[in-house]
Formats: structure tokens, C-alpha cells, sequence
């Protein structure tokens, strides 16, 4: 196994001269190190199936889903990829709210680990993912900014970040990625297995408590600015296909690059889920979820949803 640091990147490495389906513990635990390092780990030419991602998955912890087609194509009966998916439908207008900085699950009970993606039809100009490193953007933080928001949280929901960025109100579904729950977690994040500290920020993030609306949107836009205005803290990757690509979910923030939407980006992802001990918010049955779903109302109303549309 020979790992290589990007070029001028603050984070992120290419992993070359090995199998993922076929590494031993040793090779594993040599993988597990790098991946805690560098944060995101690019395989060239591993052009893993669905059930190969979901086998290297399982490896990483308990999946949230695997093998999952990430696609502007309808998947056919026979497992290929067929007609475009319309602009205006559900799915390519959660597509597109993938375009804006996030970190995955951040608004589920329990917040990712890490993420696989594999791809398997590229577009031939834009489409690319890019990242971000939430620890050097911490790491270089001014003091008195580390101060303001050492103690200070901010609600996750897919709603607000679709109606922030879009204008989508999807209509909402208990299980669904719009399921009327919005889960408070902290500004800086402490890697649970590093120690390490980063801002825990991204799309989802919204109405930061003790603040008023627009001292949260202004705070967390100016958080975000920040992380990604350095260009060693930013890294994007350019897909071919083939390529599978790991990153850390309680790292990075991520997004996908726009394209022409009528040539086919068909990306296999899995997904790990975090350890509860470190990643798990609340519960909706909790106590605390009441809140959540108030600031959640809240905020939608301030962006133009009419909550009768719900009942």
C-alpha cells in the first residue's frame, strides 16, 4: 500500500497499490490511521460494485445504507441506468441541494462516521465533489472567534436547507430525509477518535440558540466563508470513472459540483453511521426533539412555507 498526500492540500491522500476487498487486519489498521490523518482517501481505479462497497462498508462500522445509486438516471430493472430524471422532480432537486456544502446525516438522530462513493458514469465537464477541512478551518480561527462560539450549537434539518437553497418544501414523511425534525448539535466538534477539534457547520445548520435569526444565518455564513476561503483547506476532485473515494463525515464538509443535467452522473455511495456514544443528538421521542421541531417551524415560516400545506 502506498499512500501519497494531495499536492497542496491541507488534508487528503491517494491510496494506490492495493485490493480493498482483499486487505488483511494489518493493511486495514495501516488504512484506519491514514484515514484518521488525512481525512479523505482517494482510491484510484477501484471500481467497486454495490455489494464490494457494502462488504469495504461494513469494515468501517454499521452502515446506514450501502450500495446505493446516487444517479440523475432512473435505474432499470436490470440493474443499468435508463432515462434522465426531470429537473423539477423530488429526487433532482435533493440532487442539486447536494451542490451546497454539508456534512452527511447531520440531521438524523445519529450523525455519519464516513461515506464511500464509487463512480460509474461521469459527466464529461463539471460534476466533480469537492471538500473541505473542518479542522484547519478551526485550527485557524481567530481566538476571540473560538471563544464566541466554543459554548454555542445550531439545529440540523434537510427541510431548512432545501427551502434555504432552494426554495423546495417537500413534502414531509415520518423515515424520509424530510421528516419534520431538526437535531441540535455543536459548532466545534471534538473527533472522537483524535481529539481533535472542528467547525461543525455546513447547509443543514440553522437557528444557533441564544441568537437572534439573523445573527445565527450571519455567524454560521461567516463560519463557512471562512473554512473554505483558503485553498489548502479545499481539495476537488476531478471523477473517473472507477475512482472510489472514503472521506470523514466528523471532519469534512463535502459538495457536488454542477453540471450539464442532461448527461448522465451515476455515483454508488455507502454510508456508515456514527458511534451513539459520540454522534447520537436526541431521539424524536426525546424531550428535547419538541425544541428542535419548534425552531424548525419557525424557520420554515420565516421562509415562506405555509405549515397548513403539512396537515
Amino acid at each position: 500500500m502506498f499512500v501519497q498526500p494531495i499536492p497542496d492540500a491541507a488534508f487528503g491522500a491517494c491510496v494506490t497499490d492495493l485490493d480493498l476487498l482483499a486487505i488483511d487486519d494489518d493493511c486495514f489498521a495501516e488504512l484506519h490511521v491514514a484515514f484518521l490523518r488525512y481525512g479523505l482517501l482517494v482510491f484510484p481505479g477501484q471500481a467497486l460494485s454495490e455489494d464490494d462497497q457494502i462488504k469495504f462498508g461494513r469494515r468501517w462500522g454499521t452502515l446506514e445504507f450501502g450500495g446505493l445509486a446516487l444517479a440523475n438516471q432512473e435505474k432499470a430493472t436490470d440493474g443499468g441506468f435508463s432515462e434522465m430524471l426531470p429537473l423539477d422532480s423530488h429526487r433532482m432537486k435533493t440532487n442539486i441541494g447536494n451542490e451546497a456544502w454539508h456534512t452527511d446525516s447531520t440531521y438524523w438522530p445519529v450523525s455519519s462516521k464516513c461515506a464511500l462513493l464509487t463512480a460509474i458514469k461521469v459527466p464529461t465537464e463539471g460534476g466533480q465533489t469537492e471538500f473541505a477541512d473542518m479542522r484547519a478551518a478551526y485550527a485557524a480561527l481567530p481566538e476571540d472567534k473560538k471563544r464566541q462560539i466554543a459554548t454555542l450549537s445550531a439545529y440540523h434539518s434537510t427541510e431548512y436547507s432545501q427551502a434555504n437553497d432552494l426554495g423546495h418544501f417537500p413534502e414531509r414523511r415520518t423515515g424520509t430525509l424530510y421528516h419534520g425534525e431538526a437535531y441540535l448539535r455543536p459548532l466545534v466538534k471534538m473527533h472522537p477518535e483524535t481529539g481533535i477539534p472542528s467547525l461543525f457547520i455546513g447547509r443543514h445548520a440553522f437557528g444557533i440558540p441564544g441568537l437572534s435569526r439573523d445573527e445565527s444565518r450571519r455567524l454560521l455564513q461567516e463560519l463557512l466563508n471562512f473554512a473554505v476561503s483558503e485553498p489548502t483547506r479545499v481539495y476537488q476532485h476531478q471523477w473517473q470513472v472507477g475512482d472510489t473515494l472514503l472521506w470523514d463525515n466528523r471532519a469534512l464538509l463535502h459538495r457536488a459540483c454542477a453540471y450539464d443535467y442532461q448527461q448522465p452522473r451515476v455515483l454508488i455511495g455507502t454510508r456508515v453511521a456514527g458511534e451513539i456514544t459520540s454522534e447520537l443528538a436526541y431521539y424524536p421521542e426525546d424531550p428535547l426533539a419538541e425544541q428542535g421541531r419548534i425552531a424548525l417551524a419557525k424557520e420554515l415560516a420565516c421562509l415562506g412555507h405555509d405549515e397548513a400545506l403539512d396537515n
